[in-house]
């Protein structure tokens, strides 16, 4: 999917997620993977930047019995980076609750330029 970098692309891509999951009939909290998809493509709209007209680009797989989840967008990966911030801080716990909600959670450079961050939940779906 791509999103053009508006706060409104978020619902377009917890609503995308809930729809094409639906029918994988998923072992794991649908809610907690929407929550992680949300505070990236968040993140990803925040924090990716470019002279130029953008996108943020999101991808899931199936891999065995894990989802992977992944969040593309030109900005610098040197800027992702795990916050904990205070009580009173109004932002900085969107890649925290991907952290405490994950198997894994990484980040790095994308195979489309600028930024991947991806998270990981294992045993998504029951064995077959």
């Amino acid at each position: 999917m791509t999103l053009h970098p508006l706060p409104d692309s978020v619902g377009r891509a917890r609503r995308w997620f809930r729809r094409l999951i639906a029918p994988y009939g998923m072992a794991c909290s649908v809610e907690d993977c929407v929550l992680m998809l949300s505070e990236l493509v968040t993140n990803a709209i925040v924090y990716g930047q470019s002279g130029e007209p953008w996108i943020v680009r999101v991808e899931w797989f199936r891999e065995e019995s894990s989802l992977r989840v992944e969040v593309h967008n030109p900005g610098l990966p040197v800027n992702v980076r795990l916050r904990h911030p205070d009580a009173e801080d109004a932002h900085g716990r969107g890649l925290l609750l991907v952290d405490s909600l994950a198997s894994s959670w990484d980040s790095g450079p994308s195979r489309f330029g600028g930024t991947v961050v991806t998270f990981s939940r294992a045993d998504a779906w029951p064995d077959s």
